[in-house]
């Protein structure tokens, strides 16, 4: 997955991989067999699936809000979007943890989330069954 981060030109790569790829890439860097990967430091996803729940339609709803809204707290946030600030917050951890928002401190104790990343493209092998993605019937 490449994603653009906003206000930059620039692209950063995520990638898809299952636990055991992972785990097996993992121990040949550590026996030396393998260099580090190039973007080892970025987020990953165990499969496209797991990233497309997170970029649910009503988490989508909640990113252009912060996109277009610029609310000044979670508590703005959860209001503009009529989710409850708990379950925001835990979707905003999720978003986070992937790279698409940052959580800076706003006014008093006030977190504010504001969008990295615009732009996400979706590279899948589709001879690799844990990126495959069932369509609903």
């Amino acid at each position: 997955i490449r994603r653009t981060v906003r206000g930059s030109i620039g692209t950063d790569t995520m990638k898809i991989q299952s636990l055991r790829e992972l785990r097996d890439e993992m121990r040949a860097v550590a026996q030396g067999r393998q260099a580090v990967p190039k973007h080892a430091a970025n987020p990953g996803f165990e499969n496209a699936e797991a990233l497309l729940r997170l970029l649910s339609p009503e988490n989508r709803a909640v990113l252009a809000l912060i996109d277009s809204e610029r609310p000044q707290s979670l508590a703005d946030l959860a209001k503009l979007s009529g989710r409850a600030e708990s379950n925001l917050s835990r979707t905003l951890g999720k978003l986070q943890a992937m790279g698409v928002i940052r959580l800076v401190e706003g006014r008093g104790r006030a977190k504010v989330a504001e969008l990295v990343v615009r732009k996400l493209v979706v590279e899948i092998d589709v001879c690799k069954p844990h990126d495959q993605i069932d369509a609903a019937g």
